[in-house]
């Protein structure tokens, strides 16, 4: 299992948007995301930043697994209009690294 810190940024004026957008995601994403290996994805905001918490088996694999999927494709289109930087899937390894842990 793997756990994944993700930050993205709204583009302004989008927030509220982007919150309504995601009180129901479609179903079918949903069961995109879980086939994919993800346990848990949440999401914070503060002002335009989003902060993403992610549980996954397999980030690489969830990637690749997403990047075509007839639920996904739609779902990034959509959120590419909200966000400041479409993601282009051209990564596979988080860019957040952990520096520090309460033990």
């Amino acid at each position: 299992m793997e756990t994944v810190a993700l930050h993205t940024r709204l583009k302004a004026g989008r927030e509220a948007e982007y919150e309504a957008v995601h009180a129901v995601i479609p179903a079918e994403l949903d069961e995109a995301l879980r086939a994919a290996g993800v346990h848990s994805w949440r999401i914070w905001r503060s002002g335009q930043d989003l902060f993403h918490l992610v549980e996954v088996e397999d980030y690489a694999h969830m990637r690749a697994f997403l990047e075509e999927h007839p639920a996904n494709v739609p779902w990034q289109a959509r959120m590419a209009e909200l966000l400041e930087v479409q993601d282009d899937y051209s990564g596979a390894t988080p860019t957040a690294g952990l520096v520090w842990a309460l033990p």
